[in-house]
């Protein structure tokens, strides 16, 4: 996997295959911290309306990415949908 800078570095070429790469890996890396944060949260007990804030998105939104992947184990706060 390519480094930060690698990532930065390719995402400014001048050529568009190797910026659309990085564009790519970089993608899949904020939808990695996206789920990882989304999980600390829940499992803090924190709302989906205090997540959706934070990221900007809405609630429902956040609710209808996360909440099948996470499960009845980290919906600790309850379905506040």
């Amino acid at each position: 996997m390519a480094t930060q800078n690698e990532l930065v570095n390719d995402g400014t070429s001048r050529d568009p295959a190797v910026g659309l790469r990085a564009v790519a890996a970089l993608r899949r890396l904020v939808e990695q911290l996206e789920d990882l944060q989304v999980e600390n949260a829940r499992s803090l007990g924190w709302s989906w309306a205090e997540i959706a804030a934070v990221i900007g998105v809405s609630k429902q939104a956040v609710h209808k990415k996360h909440a099948g992947r996470l499960g009845r184990s980290a919906d600790k706060g309850g379905s506040d949908v």
